[in-house]
This record gives C-alpha cells, sequence and structure tokens, in this order.
C-alpha cells in the first residue's frame, strides 16, 4: 500500500503537499461558508458561480497548461504556481481582516486561483512520474489521493473551528502560510534522483495532440465522458454540505465537520486504491455507479447524523472513481503526451463544473438541496450505464457460470477489458555474494601432453587433494612459480 515512500524524493514530497493540502481544505472551505453566509444571504447560485469561476479557466487554458507540462521543467512550474497562490490567499486573508472583502473580490479572487490552478494541476500530478519507478507509478497516485483526502479529513474541521473562534480571514493567512511547506519540499528534493522524463518536441500540432491521442483511444473517451458527468453534476460537495448543514439548522462547525466526514470515506478509498497493482476500467463504472445509489441515500436522510454518517459512502466511492481513474490515464498513455492528456482529464474533470454547479445551485434554491443530491444521483447512474454500455459493446462482456463456485456468476470479456495494461510491478532479484577466485597465469593453464611427467591416469581424477587440471597441490604450486 505504501510502497512509493520507499523513494526518497517522493517521501519529501508526499510531507510537504500534505501540510499544504490541509491549508488548502480550509481556504476552500472558509471560501464557500463566506460567500453562503457573510457576503450573501444564503444564495446557493453564489456559492455555484464561486466555483464556476474557479473551474473554469482548466477548460478554457487545457491546449497551453498540457503543452507547459510536457515541455518545462515541472519542478520549476510548481515553485511559481504555489507562489502565486500562497499570495493570492494572504491577499484575500487581508481583505477579509480588515472587513474590506465584497462578493465580487471573491469572484475575482476564485477567477485568478482558477488559472493558476489550471497550470498547476497537470504539472503536480505528472511530476509523480519524476518522483518514483515506473512499476509504482499507479501506488504513487493513490498516494496522492490519500493524501489529499487526509487533508479533506483534517482541514474542514480545522477551519470550520476556527472560522467561530478568529474569524474567517484568519482561515485565508493560515493557508498562505502552509505553502512554506510545499516550497520548502521542492527545494529539498535531490536532483540526481529526479528521473528525466521526455520532453515534448517543438512541433507543428503540438497544442493538440493530447486531443487527437486521446479521440484515438475509445477507452479514455469513456472515461473522459464518466469524470464529466459526475465531476459536473456530483462533485459539487461544498453545495450539498453547505445547503444541507443549512437545511439542518446548523452552522459553520457543523459545515466543516461535514466535509470532515466525507473524507474518511475519501480517504479509505484512496488507501484501497493503492492497494491495487494497477487501474481498471471496470473499477471506474463500479464506483461510478455506487456514487450514485450513495447520494440518493444521502437525499432522503431523515436527521443531520444519519445524512453526516452517509456521506462516508459518498466520499468512498467518489474518491475510488476519481483515483482509478487518475491512475488508469497517467498509466495507460505515451510518456511524452501525459501532462496534455491529464491536462485535458482536468479540464473535463473540473471544467464540468461551470455547467453542473449553477445547475445544481439552482435546483437547491427552488426545489431544496435534497433535490440537488437527487440530480448528482441520477448523473452518476448515467455515467455507469455508458461504461457498461461500452463494455458490453466494444469488450464483449458477459455473465457466464462460475466454473469453481456452483451459484456463483463471473464476468468474460471477448477482448481485454483495457486498451493497454499499466506497467506491472517488478521485484528485486537476491544477489548472491561469492568469494573472490585467484587469477592463474595462462602457462598454469596448459593441458598436458604425454611427455609430461604428471600426465598419467592417477593426476587426471578430481579430488579434494587434486586440482582441476590434474596433479597435486604441490606439483602445481612448484608450476605457479
Amino acid at each position: 500500500m505504501f510502497r512509493s515512500l520507499a523513494h526518497v524524493n517522493y517521501r519529501i514530497w508526499f510531507i510537504g503537499a500534505l501540510v499544504s493540502n490541509i491549508g488548502a481544505w480550509m481556504q476552500a472551505t472558509a471560501q464557500n461558508w463566506v460567500v453562503l453566509t457573510e457576503l450573501s444571504d444564503n444564495d446557493a447560485l453564489a456559492v455555484g458561480i464561486t466555483m464556476a469561476l474557479q473551474f473554469a479557466p482548466q477548460l478554457l487554458l487545457v491546449p497551453v497548461t498540457g503543452l507547459i507540462a510536457d515541455r518545462f521543467d515541472r519542478r520549476k512550474i510548481l515553485v511559481v504556481t504555489q507562489s502565486s497562490m500562497m499570495l493570492l490567499g494572504l491577499a484575500l486573508g487581508m481583505l477579509l481582516i480588515f472587513g474590506h472583502a465584497e462578493l465580487w473580490h471573491l469572484y475575482i479572487f476564485a477567477g485568478l486561483l482558477g488559472i493558476v490552478n489550471a497550470v498547476d494541476n497537470p504539472a503536480r500530478q505528472t511530476f509523480v512520474t519524476d518522483l518514483v519507478a515506473s512499476s509504482d507509478m499507479s501506488n504513487a497516485v493513490a498516494l496522492n489521493s490519500a493524501s489529499f483526502n487526509t487533508a479533506r479529513l483534517i482541514g474542514p474541521a480545522v477551519a470550520g473551528l476556527l472560522i467561530v473562534i478568529v474569524g474567517s480571514g484568519w482561515v485565508f493567512v493560515i493557508n498562505a502560510a502552509s505553502f512554506v511547506a510545499v516550497l520548502a519540499a521542492l527545494a529539498m528534493l535531490r536532483g540526481r534522483k529526479l528521473k528525466r522524463m521526455p520532453r515534448a518536441p517543438r512541433e507543428r500540432g503540438a497544442f493538440i495532440a493530447g486531443f487527437r491521442y486521446v479521440w484515438s483511444r475509445p477507452d479514455l473517451v469513456v472515461v473522459f465522458v464518466i469524470v464529466f458527468l459526475v465531476g459536473a453534476f456530483g462533485m459539487n460537495f461544498p453545495i450539498f454540505s453547505s445547503t444541507m448543514a443549512v437545511e439542518f439548522g446548523r452552522g459553520a462547525g457543523e459545515y466543516g465537520l461535514l466535509n470532515s466526514i466525507l473524507a474518511i470515506g475519501s480517504l479509505a478509498g484512496a488507501l484501497l486504491a493503492a492497494r491495487r497493482e494497477r487501474a481498471r476500467m471496470r473499477i471506474i463504472i463500479v464506483a461510478a455507479a455506487g456514487f450514485g445509489v450513495a447520494a440518493l441515500l444521502s437525499a432522503v436522510m431523515p436527521e443531520f447524523g444519519w445524512f453526516a454518517a452517509s456521506t462516508v459512502l459518498i466520499g468512498f466511492a467518489a474518491v475510488t472513481l476519481l483515483t482509478t481513474a487518475n491512475g488508469y490515464v497517467q498509466t495507460t498513455t505515451e510518456p511524452v503526451l501525459r501532462g496534455r492528456v491529464l491536462a485535458l482529464y482536468f479540464a473535463i474533470l473540473s471544467g464540468g463544473t461551470p455547467i453542473g454547479a449553477p445547475i445544481v445551485g439552482a435546483v437547491a434554491n427552488s426545489w431544496g438541496p435534497r433535490w440537488g443530491l437527487g440530480v448528482a444521483a441520477i448523473a452518476a447512474g448515467v455515467a455507469a450505464l455508458i461504461g457498461l454500455g461500452w463494455l458490453v459493446a466494444s469488450r464483449g462482456m458477459r455473465l457466464v457460470r462460475h466454473p469453481e463456485r456452483r451459484w456463483a456468476a463471473a464476468v468474460r470479456f471477448e477482448e481485454p477489458p483495457t486498451a493497454a495494461i499499466a506497467v506491472v510491478p517488478t521485484s528485486a532479484i537476491p544477489a548472491v555474494r561469492t568469494e573472490a577466485v585467484p587469477v592463474i597465469p595462462a602457462e598454469a593453464l596448459q593441458v598436458p601432453t604425454e611427455a609430461s611427467p604428471i600426465a598419467d591416469a592417477s593426476d587426471s581424477a578430481v579430488s579434494p587433494r587434486r586440482g582441476l587440471f590434474g596433479g597435486t597441490r604441490r606439483a602445481r604450486a612448484a608450476r605457479l612459480r
């Protein structure tokens, strides 16, 4: 489960990213609570607009950001993007602390943060390939998700507490300070141990090469469709958590608690994904169906406690889907195109939010937050059916009788269920230490002739007292002298 941590550079990066992720989740929690309760009158649509502004740049800038990750040094890219996000968080925190923040300030902040994230995401995700061996790539992606969701478990709860005690502005300032950890980690990485992945050549069509590659891979198209539907209409957790907290008459503390409880399931999903040898298409489809069922259950929960418990299932299914999809895309894509394909993946995932978040927010405003969860359940169900239909039509999936269990069924494919196979993990071969063999001069290795006085029948056998080439040890020693 934790095999990627054997790489020293990955350990350094993992610790720095974990600290920064905690601050980022604190900021995200405070941002949506400020928009909903401090700068608007419980307006879920305003939260949806903020999310749309934050995620739209990843869709609009996808040809540029992917090429940046493939062509330039990812370590230097991350230094620039992480520093920029630190300054943005500090600036907004100061506005909130001194009481000058307005709703349009949050909109501008969300848009600028989205632009920086659009460059940061593909570079940060593909940077994993520079830190670990190819056989550990899928595991490293899953552990990144585990780090992200560990932070999700801690950050929102701490943010909810800090909002009550010191105010939302200080949460942004603390997040700005957390970026020091990831910048220090980038500075501490051992350059000699960094893998130098192939860089994208300067050629015509480089901007759209990622689009062409994905279009030539039907399995990736299906993954992107599933991720788009679930990401656009299902991954609107800030809307669901904040509006349901208000629905049950709760405050900022309970809102932060909902995000942390959701992260319990998310962390479990990420750790289970880390145990798998490689990412599989069937797991993505099953996770989409599970997300739909979990969202439907949450929508009908009568009490706050039951609703909070049901979000564990939502988090588990969501992170299982996203971690597996991310790992599948990374491990089955050509290295020279990985940044552009991942940029397109995150554009589909996050860029769907400008479409889905306002719709879900408007539904929650008009019909109540439970109907917003219903929209998420329907979208996930449609995504699962699309994936299942592709497996049946393109891969010939069918149910057959289990060869060993009498009342059980098994799944069979006419073709392999994946278009490309991830790198198979290898195991080390134990080295055998041997003793040094003395060098014997060439003249001592000459084959004896009939005239040789030592070439008799008794000397031709190998015994503890006789050498391999005949003669006693004393005779051989005389010849060596």
